[in-house]
């Protein structure tokens, strides 16, 4: 006899998302950016929050904060949609363009969450693997949408957690070759400088992520928006959960993005202190770094989850992938303030010259 309590078949061997949360004194594995938000800035927010009726419902859309980014981007407002986190949107993607006998195309190594959602909504999951670089295989890409039954994807770009960006001439092509939807996640774009916005009047298929999160400081909001055609926002309008973006996030939202461009100095230095520590990882024997466009690097080395566990002895908390398909051996790091980088250096400097004992502090 079935439990009264057996869950959803589609979550049979479906591990949660676990973004290793763990105490650290240089925290630097989730892609956050190391400068909080200014206290200016902060001020200004605590007199909106004030504002805000905490017994009504918020703006079911954020209408306010919409017209903002659509107004920065040249769009309508029905060309934006604003959500709990790029997360959520992530989500309603798989919802409403995935389910039963529909198919996601997936770009492995990348954001895992792309594939738990398609499984969740019982989505058929097609896999065109990266090449060893961890470029996409662009003509393999071309020739599986040329075979028809893909309902959407995502081309991260940068890709997370490998740091290179997509091609522009390739996201072209594929958006002729193919009716898909095509999300292009540009969580990271603010520090690639590189996006896809032009091309939106042209691609209806086109739908852009971006996200408050690592740029603006605002990974504790949960704060994501989409730019897309006018009918595609309505199709994920249909799929969300009312009242998903609560009233003091809003608020948060739109006083930063109205002061976004205070941001800029932050985004230069974590790009500059990007540059600098891919030549320290350079310099250390047997650690291959890849180029990155965005606010962490990838790197490989030998004994990698070994190591992980000496750097978390020395206090650093980087992101371990040596064990995840595609990744083995690779650790990701996140670009912190210039002492957390130089800590990081150290420390990893010195667990591959074999200075630092084994010792991993209790959670």
């Amino acid at each position: 006899m079935r439990s009264v309590c057996c869950s959803a078949p589609q979550l049979a061997g479906l591990t949660p998302y676990d973004p290793k949360y763990l105490p650290a004194e240089a925290v630097l594995s989730a892609n956050e950016n190391p400068h909080d938000v200014e206290q200016e800035v902060r001020h200004e927010i605590m007199r909106e929050v004030k504002r805000v009726a905490l017994n009504r419902y918020p703006d079911p859309l954020a209408n306010d904060l919409r017209d903002m980014i659509a107004e920065a981007n040249g769009l309508d407002r029905d060309q934006v949609l604003v959500g709990n986190g790029g997360d959520e949107l992530l989500f309603n993607m798989a919802l409403a363009w995935g389910g039963p006998g529909r198919t996601f195309l997936n770009l492995p190594p990348t954001f895992s969450v792309y594939e738990a959602n398609a499984r969740l909504t019982n989505t058929t999951v097609a896999n065109v693997p990266r090449r060893a670089d961890f470029s996409i295989d662009e003509e393999a890409v071309l020739a599986r949408v040329a075979e028809g039954g893909i309902d959407y994807l995502v081309v991260t770009s940068p890709n997370n957690p490998t740091g290179e960006l997509a091609g522009e001439t390739f996201v072209c092509r594929l958006l002729d070759a193919t009716d898909a939807l095509v999300m292009v996640d540009e969580a990271y774009f603010e520090f690639s400088r590189q996006t896809m916005r032009p091309y939106l009047g042209q691609h209806k298929n086109l739908v852009i992520l971006r996200t408050f999160s690592k740029a603006f400081s605002l990974a504790g909001v949960r704060m994501g928006y989409l730019l897309g055609d006018a009918e595609v926002i309505r199709e994920f309008v249909k799929v969300r959960q009312p009242y998903s973006v609560d009233a003091v996030s809003q608020a948060i939202a739109r006083v930063v993005y109205a002061n976004r461009a205070k941001f800029e100095p932050g985004i230069r230095a974590i790009i500059e202190e990007r540059a600098r520590v891919v030549d320290g990882l350079k310099r250390i024997p047997g650690v291959k770094p890849y180029p990155s466009d965005a606010n962490y690097v990838l790197f490989r080395l030998e004994n990698a989850g070994i190591i992980w566990e000496m750097l978390y002895g020395r206090g650093v908390l980087v992101r371990d992938f040596s064990r995840a398909p595609g990744l083995e051996d690779c650790l990701r790091v996140s670009i912190g303030s210039r002492e957390e980088n130089d800590a990081f250096l150290r420390a990893l400097r010195d667990a591959v010259m074999g200075k630092c004992d084994l010792e991993v502090p209790s959670a």
